[in-house]
């Protein structure tokens, strides 16, 4: 990983005097780098499971359940697993083949428009990789999650959910390319400034407006009745100081009978729904305590510094992208003969990727934290038995990891395993 990052820092202070044979050929190393660091990661985590159910969770799991929940991990990890050597065979096979440029000639020739020439791009890789997809998806949902209890999609949601998700890419991407070149070819040199404006106010917006856009393409909120269940959470929120006054019901039931919460928007915006699975096998207790810490991320500021970290990542990824596209010879290590937006991009994407990984590591570290954080706050000021509670019932009802290998929890989780959380939650704060 850290060889790996010099040579792309390398690569992008030397770009004025390296060959696009060695470009190529780095591309190539990053991509079988990337999917061995990957792999091996997966074969530790799968190796990490122990045999000995953790005390804390002896109440909530025998033998049966913890062999199941051991399963269904290698299972779907097989099914990642086999779906990852798909893509990176494809990927090397591109790159070795020129593909890249060929795909772009292809393109470039059905307009003068650079606009219709990278959506028609960037247009057939999604759809070949959207087709690759669906038979992976399928064998997820109707054998692996049938087969563990957790599957609820009937064939005719599963398959309007291909359709929704494949018009909603598709505006995007078209989105997005058409607000690109129009910052690109309006400032020219200097674009990345602007660029980089465009999408940070863009995500802002998608956040403030996730809850009222997107989510109902794919499922039905209704508000949360009135009821104890609103009565505490109205409760808790005026306690704390927080104000909450989007609260949802979200029909998680239609697709799988796994639990979940999220929570969105910013300001007035704020929004909070839960699915109609936590409702149904939690306490107000428990729900409120979840809560609790979702308010704890805002208290905390956590979600405020969460988003300019972001916003100063776009901006380092727009800077080096316009450094990117000014020279021609890495357009000619992908097979076209000048540089353009979408062969850009595919470029960029390969040498981003150390930096990328690098970065993710280190907001994790940074969310994990975080998530320690937020869970003394709700144990301060709610209940920490009671969150304690939701999070066991939680893993269990997931069949999640118990086990996972420190190097991958490192590399990957957002969250600290389980059983540091309730660690944590366990000891005594100071008075």
């Amino acid at each position: 990983m850290k060889i790996s990052f010099i040579l792309t820092i390398f690569v992008f202070l030397n770009l004025c005097v390296l060959s696009s044979e060695i470009i190529l050929n780095l591309f190539i190393v990053l991509v079988i780098f990337n999917f061995l660091f990957t792999t091996v990661l997966e074969y530790l985590n799968d190796k990490n499971w122990k045999d000995e159910i953790p005390n804390d969770l002896k109440d909530f799991y025998d033998a049966k359940s913890y062999l199941k929940a051991k399963n269904y991990k290698i299972e779907r990890g097989r099914l990642s697993s086999l779906s990852s050597l798909i893509s990176f065979v494809f990927t090397v096979t591109m790159l070795y083949f020129l593909g890249f440029g060929l795909l772009s000639d292809l393109s470039v020739s059905f307009s003068e428009s650079v606009i219709v020439q990278s959506s028609i791009f960037f247009l057939i890789l999604y759809l070949f990789n959207f087709i690759l997809g669906i038979p992976f998806s399928y064998y997820s949902t109707f054998v692996i999650e049938e087969k563990y209890g957790f599957n609820k999609t009937d064939l005719k949601t599963f398959i309007l959910d291909k359709i929704k998700g494949l018009l909603i890419s598709c505006i995007i991407i078209i989105g997005l390319i058409s607000l690109a070149l129009f910052i690109i070819e309006s400032f020219s040199s200097g674009f990345w400034l602007w660029l980089w404006l465009g999408l940070s106010l863009l995500m802002i917006l998608l956040n403030m407006f996730y809850a009222d856009l997107i989510v109902p393409i794919f499922n039905k909120l209704t508000p949360l009745e009135n009821g104890d269940l609103r009565s505490k959470i109205e409760a808790y929120s005026k306690k704390v100081g927080y104000s909450l006054k989007n609260i949802f019901v979200i029909d998680g039931s239609k697709r799988s009978s796994k639990a979940n919460a999220f929570f969105s928007g910013l300001g007035p915006r704020k929004t909070i729904a839960l699915y109609d699975t936590l409702i149904e096998k939690h306490s107000d207790e428990e729900l409120v305590s979840v809560l609790a810490h979702e308010v704890g991320h805002y208290k905390k500021k956590h979600i405020l510094l969460s988003m300019l970290i972001t916003i100063c990542q776009l901006g380092i990824m727009c800077y080096l992208f316009e450094m990117c596209i000014s020279f021609d010879v890495i357009a000619n290590s992908l097979g076209s003969s000048s540089m353009n937006f979408h062969i850009g991009i595919i470029a960029f994407s390969f040498l981003y990727s150390p930096i990328g990984l690098i970065i993710g590591i280190l907001m994790n570290i940074l969310s994990r934290k975080n998530e320690f954080e937020a869970d003394e706050y709700a144990k301060l000021t709610y209940d920490g038995n009671a969150l304690s509670l939701a999070l066991k019932k939680l893993s269990v009802d997931s069949l999640s990891n118990l086990y996972p290998h420190p190097l991958y929890v490192f590399v990957h989780y957002s969250h600290p395993p389980l059983i540091k959380r309730l660690d944590a939650l366990n000891k005594k704060t100071p008075q």
